[in-house]
């Protein structure tokens, strides 16, 4: 069987990518987002996942960019600069973490998993600091910080993946068969889309998207990922995109019934 969870990342980061995940789960494919809990339109999000109870929700924890709920301070700008902060030991990754999930959890939102901003829980002792709060926190999933389609990456995926996974089961927390969505952040269109889904696995996949509408607050925002959240959105509203899915059988799913 072939089952597909599909998850918008950065909830909570503008209002117009909040609008917009919120219009690709009540009109097309979109089964889950994680809410950032120091995003600017974190209290916006909130009041939207109470009007949308079928969407799925978890936490997207940050420690790149945007700025810290414990010191008010900037995080790292780049995945760079935060593994030159870890070395130099200036955040501590756990409390930071424990704060942005019971901010969360204060709203009234009980998440089902755990991701990150900027794939920052690819580093170990981060991972390491996310699964022991999945942990604690009866949060069940975390995601698998490693897509295997990226080019040139599937034996270090396979190998670091066994790493991941050994972790993970340390702490009885789960992750999907498979992840992906990560190459094609930025360039995921239709066509895109379509041709990752009819090469889909057998099992649970987590896809990792970015929809949003593209309004003042998204086009003022520093980040890169701009009209491509347009783009995304359009491939996840679209109907071919749903008769795709019908036709390889492939079943859409929140995490809790994705299990592995």
């Amino acid at each position: 069987m072939k089952r597909l969870i599909i998850n918008a990342d950065d909830f909570g980061f503008t209002r117009d990518v909040n609008a917009g995940i919120v219009h690709a789960h009540r009109h097309g494919v979109l089964t889950s987002t994680t809410l950032m809990a120091n995003g600017g339109a974190f209290e916006d999000a909130v009041r939207l996942a109470r009007e949308t109870p079928t969407l799925d929700m978890g936490c997207h924890l940050v420690l790149i960019q945007g700025c810290s709920l414990l010191t008010g301070n900037p995080f790292p700008e780049s995945p760079g600069d935060l593994i030159g902060a870890l070395l130099r030991r200036r955040l501590n990754i756990y409390a930071e973490l424990r704060a942005q999930i019971e901010k969360i959890l204060a709203a009234g939102i009980k998440p089902t998993h755990l991701d990150s901003h900027k794939h920052s829980h690819l580093a170990p002792n981060v991972f390491h600091a996310v699964v022991r709060l999945a942990h604690e926190f009866d949060i069940p999933y975390v995601r698998l910080p490693l897509d295997a389609n990226a080019p040139f990456a599937g034996l270090l995926c396979a190998a670091a993946a066994r790493f991941y996974r050994r972790l993970a089961g340390r702490f009885k927390v789960r992750m999907t068969d498979h992840f992906l969505g990560f190459r094609l952040t930025g360039s995921l269109t239709e066509q895109t889309f379509a041709a990752a889904l009819s090469k889909l696995p057998e099992g649970t996949t987590e896809f990792m998207c970015h929809p949003g509408f593209l309004g003042p607050e998204l086009q003022s925002a520093p980040t890169r990922l701009k009209e491509s959240r347009v783009r995304e959105m359009e491939a996840l509203t679209s109907p071919r995109i749903r008769d795709l899915l019908d036709a390889k059988a492939i079943r859409l799913s929140p995490f809790g019934t994705g299990s592995e």
